[in-house]
């Protein structure tokens, strides 16, 4: 049979690198942080979503090392049967805690947490409402869900209350959204949908992934961001990003919810536990930052700075506030081209262009990190205006 398949599995892969959408792995051979090496080469990392620049550092690594002789490597089982410890537990209330909601529940990353959420309470009477533009994690969850889908315009609240109008005949409403939407770095206007969602009778649920840790006064997230902490009904977010950049996610939410997930959410009960170490890391994450406040101060001070730098040298950077900058150069072969370059100059980025993105709206995705020095900043800039041509 497999010799039925080969070609097919050939000549898919061939369109894939003749559309320039071949996603090469470069191989690193440091620790993470704002310079790994690459081929033997030093590179600045201008790449990763370690947007507080803990991924690589001692103090994570030492909690590690002190989780792995107290719990061990791993549990062999899933969590109803005998694969919680108690610093699975502990992980949750904090996180709940962190994000003021009643409770949290674990996933293996925020991919499973979001597969996991919509068919757990949502059935065929109900309805999703949903972004345009949201992750697509968020898509292939609704995808597994019975719910009706009504996909409203990016950002628009027009298109929103549209939608919701629609659907007053259905049991349950739920409107989900992306907090910080991962390619453009733009912002959820979350006051206004927690204002249509009560206007409507309507859950609100947030992905809140390249949010959690350093959005908002204490780092809580979008929704602390906008002013809507107690507003939001559902948070599913990683702690793969700023929380120490390992993996592992988590739903937070009302009491009731979580229950629930934890008796009918597939991808909860049918994989194993969240390795002891990368709870206990994530855990000290939480902890770090809640009494490190200026990693947050060091990561907006770096992204309003080279914000600033680049819109100085002449570059298309879409206004926000967050440390995701798009530098747009609206060609693909542009964008490859240049990341390329860059990377001869010492500078680790990557360019995304139509499928990632619309087609004409091919960028380098910059990322920030609190651990760039501004000599950091400085030098990706100088690459930037070297290579563009």
């Amino acid at each position: 049979m497999y010799n039925s398949l080969k070609p097919i599995l050939e000549q898919e892969l061939k369109k894939i690198h003749e559309a320039g959408l071949h996603k090469a792995e470069r191989v690193i051979t440091s620790r993470q942080g704002r310079v790994v090496r690459v081929l033997d080469k030093e590179l600045l990392n201008f790449c990763a979503n370690n947007y507080l620049g803990m991924a690589g550092g001692d103090e994570m690594v030492q909690a590690a090392k002190q989780a792995l002789d107290r719990y061990g490597y791993g549990l062999s089982s899933v969590r109803f049967i005998c694969g919680t410890q108690s610093i699975h537990k502990e992980l949750e209330k904090k996180t709940a805690e962190f994000v003021g909601t009643d409770d949290a529940i674990l996933y293996s990353s925020c991919m499973a947490a979001n597969l996991g959420l919509f068919a757990s309470f949502l059935g065929e009477e109900d309805v999703i409402l949903s972004d345009a533009l949201n992750h697509a994690t968020i898509i292939d969850g609704i995808r597994l869900c019975k719910a009706e889908r009504f996909v409203f315009k990016h950002l628009d609240m027009e298109s929103l209350e549209q939608g919701l109008q629609q659907m007053q005949n259905k049991r349950i409403r739920c409107i989900v959204t992306d907090g910080v939407f991962s390619m453009d770095g733009d912002i959820a206007p979350l006051k206004e949908i927690c204002d249509l969602a009560e206007k409507y009778n309507a859950l609100v649920v947030v992905d809140d992934s390249h949010a959690t840790g350093f959005m908002g006064e204490h780092g809580r997230g979008t929704h602390e961001y906008r002013g809507v902490l107690e507003r939001v009904d559902v948070i599913t977010s990683t702690y793969g990003k700023a929380l120490g950049g390992a993996s592992g996610g988590f739903t937070a939410g009302h009491q009731e919810l979580i229950d629930l997930l934890r008796e009918r959410s597939r991808t909860y009960l049918f994989s194993n536990s969240l390795p002891p170490v990368v709870a206990a890391g994530s855990l000290f994450a939480i902890q770090y930052i809640q009494q490190h406040p200026e990693l947050q101060e060091e990561l907006w001070e770096n992204t309003r700075y080279f914000r600033a730098q680049m819109q100085a040298a002449g570059f298309t950077v879409p206004e926000s506030v967050h440390p995701i900058v798009p530098v747009m150069l609206f060609d693909a072969q542009k964008a490859q081209d240049m990341a390329k370059a860059m990377l001869e100059e010492g500078v680790y980025v990557i360019a995304f262009s139509y499928p990632v993105v619309p087609e004409g709206l091919a960028r380098i995705r910059v990322q920030i990190s609190a651990n760039h020095t501004k000599e950091d900043l400085d030098r990706a800039v100088a690459a930037f205006v070297k290579t563009r041509g």
